[in-house]
């Protein structure tokens, strides 16, 4: 049997197994991780939920007590924001979102705005550095949180935590991995983190958002972006906390740092307003 590291885990460590010929994928949780609001029976559920469709990877092994899973090993390209920045690719991630969005349903539920709140409190709790204005925008986030509930879907099972490393092309599909901060959610808040980070413009995201919902739907698409605004308002707040609680090898301060300066743009921006107002409207526009 040979046991090797793979990279890329910014909360938890994964290990290659390669034994009788056979790979698979072995998960070991990070410490401290309850305080990043992540629920290891939720991962494991949903996970297993996620499997069900053919884009989440099948649970091997499951070892309680430890939360370790051993995972099918999906052979393919592991994608990055380059990768993913085509039409093709919006059509294949959205295929993908519409398999996973139809999977049972999962555990819990995951709200952003409510995952905010709960990290301002780990913050004070555990004296975590944020960047000083963070506060003075809350008004703001309480405004976009009214914008998109004037428009919202019914809830499906997301992933919620897309980063471009999470999906790996099988030859076939563009699978999905790493199910720690999955819950049944809004399915713009899928389609606005994924463009958010594969740095889509906004071409790549009208891509995307048409290919989902079979039409270019404006309403939609203004739901997404902020949504997209909102994964780097709410990851501030999860890279903040790992700089204070994280053992990973990992600049979480340039990364929660990079996260606000690129939310800031948005606030301060005219789109702001105007995604706002179209995703307020009464009807699509």
């Amino acid at each position: 049997m040979r046991v090797s590291q793979l990279s890329g885990g910014l909360t938890n460590e994964n290990y290659l197994v390669e034994s009788g010929g056979q790979k698979y994928v072995m998960r070991i949780p990070g410490q401290s991780t309850e305080l990043l609001a992540i629920n290891r029976a939720n991962e494991v559920h949903n996970t297993k939920a996620a499997a069900t469709t053919g884009i989440g990877p099948r649970v091997l092994e499951h070892v309680p007590g430890l939360d370790i899973l051993v995972l099918e090993f999906i052979a393919g390209p592991t994608m990055s924001a380059k990768t993913l920045q085509s039409k093709e690719m919006a059509a294949r991630m959205a295929a993908s979102f519409r398999r996973l969005h139809s999977s049972p349903r999962f555990l819990e539920d995951f709200n952003m705005f409510r995952l905010i709140e709960y990290y301002l409190g780990i913050v004070d709790q555990h004296q975590v550095t944020i960047p000083e204005d963070y506060r003075e925008w809350l008004p703001a986030v309480a405004r976009i949180e009214r914008a998109v509930a004037a428009g919202a879907l019914p809830s499906v099972p997301c992933h919620n935590d897309l980063l471009c490393e999470n999906f790996i092309d099988d030859g076939s599909a563009l699978r999905i991995v790493d199910y720690e901060l999955s819950g049944n959610n809004d399915p713009c808040f899928d389609l606005g983190n994924t463009a958010q980070e594969a740095e889509f413009d906004q071409g790549q995201r009208s891509a995307l958002c048409e290919s989902y919902f079979g039409k270019l739907d404006a309403r939609q698409l203004a739901r997404m972006n902020l949504f997209a605004l909102m994964s780097d308002v709410g990851w501030t707040l999860w890279g903040a906390i790992q700089a204070r609680i994280s053992a990973v090898d990992f600049d979480f301060r340039g990364y929660y740092t990079g996260r606000w300066e690129r939310a800031l743009q948005v606030l301060h921006s005219d789109d702001l307003s105007r995604w706002i107002e179209e995703a307020s409207a009464k009807e699509s526009l």
